[in-house]
């Protein structure tokens, strides 16, 4: 009984959950972000492999590598923001003491710089997938609950059915909450696997660097002829008897 009731609980409860709102709002920017990502970085990285030759290509090459990692570094905190993913830093290289060029090879030898643009080009598939399922599902589910407030304007069609009468719109708003709420939980679904999709690659996997550090001295040892003795003294032995 208490497995049906918290199943009860957790299927209705995604209704007062906050995470449930910011889940859509993040699968609601992946549309515009994924479309920009993709013609930012077609353009830019073809501009520049086809100007190369007269060295300006050089440049653009190089402005375009600076903004695809710092969209690698906003998308990844997007994902810690919006779905709370727990996803590891870009690198964890120690960069101080290097110079730009050193960080600059470090950058490109580094995998999450090139899994992370597979990941933004992939953004516009994955965008178009998840504003299409948002938009329908939240344009079946209003339409369906608010029936009985425009059924005699505009009688909706539910699949085969009209709703046309006030005792069906009252049923359709019934059956709207229950899609509500089916779509709730399958565009929280969507959202777990773009969570996950981004924790593998925008996250560094390698074990950390750490800096060179001094290391501990051990502490001092006092000389042995100065170390406190914790022996009584021995006693005289006896004077022989004569």
């Amino acid at each position: 009984m208490g497995s049906v009731t918290n199943a009860l609980k957790k299927f209705f409860g995604v209704v007062v959950q906050g995470q449930t709102y910011t889940n859509a709002l993040y699968l609601f920017l992946a549309f515009p972000l994924g479309l920009f990502y993709f013609v930012f970085l077609v353009t830019g990285l073809s501009m520049g492999v086809g100007l190369a030759i007269v060295w300006i290509g050089l440049l653009i090459l190089a402005g375009v590598f600076a903004a695809w990692y710092a969209l690698i570094a906003f998308e990844r905190q997007m994902a810690i923001w919006l779905l709370h993913e727990e996803i590891p830093p870009i690198t964890r290289q120690d960069m101080r003491g290097l110079s730009l060029w050193q960080q600059f090879r470090a950058a490109l030898a580094n995998p999450v710089t090139w899994k992370g643009l597979v990941y933004l080009l992939a953004k516009l598939p994955l965008g178009i997938l998840s504003f299409t399922l948002l938009v329908t599902c939240a344009a079946v589910s209003v339409s369906m609950l608010a029936a009985p407030a425009f059924y005699r304007i505009y009688p909706p069609e539910m699949f085969v059915w009209v709703v046309d009468t006030l005792g069906e719109a009252l049923l359709s708003s019934l059956a709207g909450i229950f899609v509500a709420l089916i779509s709730m939980h399958i565009l929280n679904g969507l959202a777990w696997v773009s969570g996950k999709f981004a924790q593998v690659m925008l996250g560094s996997s390698t074990l950390p660097v750490q800096p060179n550090s001094p290391a501990e001295s051990p502490a001092p040892q006092a000389p042995a002829s100065e170390a406190p003795t914790s022996q009584a003294p021995a006693s005289e032995a006896p004077a022989p008897t004569v």
